[in-house]
């Protein structure tokens, strides 16, 4: 790993935080990712499945937790199990940790090897009445591809009929909401280095400049400051690519005169950070980029003060909504006979801002969250709102990631870096 070893502290919490939520009488089992296959001998590189990594700390593949708090053996309340590191695997694949690692990174003082499984878990089974089992249940998840987790699944139900099955899903939706202060800090450290990044940007665009050379700019300062690099698949859209909302091809030139849309952000320790920033290829916007600039801007701004606790993510994104409208009419976009004639359900802004406005972050861009339920201290969110308006070649997103506080505005984690128009023109032009 790059990053510095994280306060045990953190998992300690959350384990005691997921306890809280659990039946009496009952096991939790969390698995690590699997290292993914490409084609003959090539893997992908490991990811860790980060409701295991948001419990205990553990960044290595082959992992198990398992979380039994009504154990009568003390020992086995909270258990690790591990691959068992030797020399051969120290030479081969690099120090993997061991009993007294893990003991540090986690705070669990109970650590098998792999091996032991069967035997332990058995010992452990007996003991309960139902047994926490881990499934993807994000809304946009795709679960087409079977996990260490489902082959898991599979097999517990084979191996123990008896036993009642609980979701885990739902427990890490609500505990891996709300961060812990620790979590703040790292997903600060994440921003910084985002920041990092946008600041070497702003001295190396120009026209002729490919996309790709700015994503290249962006990896570099990642990469030299701890970071695995981008959190998600960077979007470097110059002119009308800026008009598609996912595109990744990254692979235009970028001209004088047009306006880069990029939507990127680094990593670190598994947490994401998540950035939207609109940028002048030839350092200065013109006049209608302007106009377009700043009502996007003017949007985020009032949005950002409508997330405090007690508020409805979906009565959120009306309002959102209703100051988009205001701005389009005012950007000549709309008119009133377009009010007039919108269909509810797909209102008339939504010709130039079709997507949503929030999302819950953290150690996932998409983080885990409940959307129905009122937004609470410590959540973190992004807010991204935007105009695209492909017959003028033109698409602008701005985009920070806030953590509501008890009362007044949200902390921005990106308040550093660059935004206002004016600002951005004045180190293009330094």
């Amino acid at each position: 790993m790059k990053y510095d070893r994280i306060q045990k502290d953190l998992f300690i919490a959350n384990r005691a935080n997921f306890v809280n939520h659990m039946e009496k009488n009952a096991l939790a089992v969390f698995n690590s990712n699997d290292i993914f296959p490409i084609s003959a001998d090539s893997t992908m590189p490991f990811q860790q499945h980060r409701d295991i990594f948001h419990l205990s700390g553990v960044d290595q593949e082959e992992s198990i937790l398992v979380i039994s708090p009504n154990s009568k053996n003390e020992a086995h309340r909270e258990v690790l199990f591990l691959k068992e590191t030797n020399e051969h695997i120290a030479v081969w694949e690099g120090e993997k940790l061991t009993k007294e690692m893990a003991f540090e990174t986690s705070g669990i003082k109970t650590v098998y090897w792999l091996n032991q499984f069967e035997t332990i878990f058995k010992q452990m089974m007996v003991e309960v009445d139902s047994i926490y089992l881990n499934t993807n249940e994000h809304l946009r998840a795709d679960t087409s591809v079977q996990t260490r987790d489902d082959r898991f699944i599979q097999k517990v139900k084979q191996d123990y009929p008896a036993h009642q099955v609980k979701r885990s899903a739902p427990i890490m939706h609500t505990i891996r909401s709300v961060k812990h202060p620790i979590e703040i800090d790292l997903m600060q450290k994440a921003c910084n280095i985002t920041q990092k990044g946008i600041e070497r940007l702003l001295g190396f665009i120009k026209p002729g400049v490919w996309e790709y050379e700015i994503e290249a700019e962006l990896m570099h300062e990642f990469l030299r400051n701890r970071s695995k690099g981008f959190a998600y698949t960077p979007i470097v859209a110059s002119g009308a690519n800026a008009c598609v909302l996912h595109y990744i091809e990254n692979n235009g030139q970028c001209k004088e005169g047009d306006v880069i849309l990029l939507d990127v952000g680094a990593e670190y320790a598994n947490y994401a950070s998540d950035l939207s920033r609109s940028i002048p290829v030839s350092g200065r916007f013109t006049e209608r980029q302007k106009q377009v600039y700043n009502s996007v801007l003017h949007v985020k701004n009032e949005a950002q003060k409508l997330l405090v606790p007690g508020t409805l993510i979906p009565e959120y994104h009306k309002e959102v909504g209703k100051l988009m409208e205001a701005e389009l009419l005012k950007l000549g976009l709309l008119d009133s006979t377009d009010i007039k004639n919108q269909d509810p359900n797909w209102p008339a802004y939504k010709k130039y801002f079709m997507h949503g406005t929030s999302h819950f972050i953290g150690l996932d861009t998409h983080d885990l969250g409940h959307y129905n339920e009122p937004i609470e201290a410590g959540m973190v969110f992004t807010c991204e709102p935007g105009i695209y308006i492909p017959e003028e070649g033109l698409g602008i997103r701005l985009e920070d990631d806030l953590v509501v506080q008890e009362s007044g505005a949200p902390l921005n984690l990106m308040a550093d870096i660059p935004i206002e128009a004016d600002h951005i023109e004045s180190i293009m032009n330094s």
